[in-house]
């Protein structure tokens, strides 16, 4: 009997971002109840590497355009100034989920939200 672990890669995508000394790998499991808009427009402290475990999740970020991310997908996120618009459930009856991991300060707050104000600056 082989007891080896079996290492089966999921998903890669590629990052876009250095990561600096000092700074963290935090890993969240983000849960959407059914037909949840998800979080107002926010930002992430640092760049997000995530893995959508259940459901359908329609996912826009400043610039790019909307798209849908299914179970068994992956996604990066590039953090900082870029604004995350839209993280909702598709899914009326069904949780959705993803496990993320984000590259941080210790201790930076998961995300920060967008006022109203500049995010109609930001799509003028």
């Amino acid at each position: 009997m082989d007891h080896h672990p079996q290492v089966e890669i999921l998903a890669e995508t590629p990052a876009t971002a250095p990561v600096p000394p000092g700074l963290v790998g935090r890993t969240i499991l983000v849960t959407l109840p059914p037909g949840s808009p998800g979080a107002p427009p926010h930002r992430h402290p640092g760049p997000i590497y995530g893995y959508v475990v259940k459901g359908a999740i329609s996912f826009e970020l400043e610039g790019v355009p909307e798209r849908v991310i299914k179970a068994g997908e992956a996604f990066f996120e590039p953090g900082g100034d870029v604004i995350h618009l839209k993280g909702a459930n598709l899914l009326a009856d069904e949780e959705s989920a993803l496990i993320a991991t984000m590259i941080c300060e210790p201790g930076a707050p998961v995300l920060t939200f967008v006022n109203a104000e500049e995010l109609k600056e930001r799509k003028a």
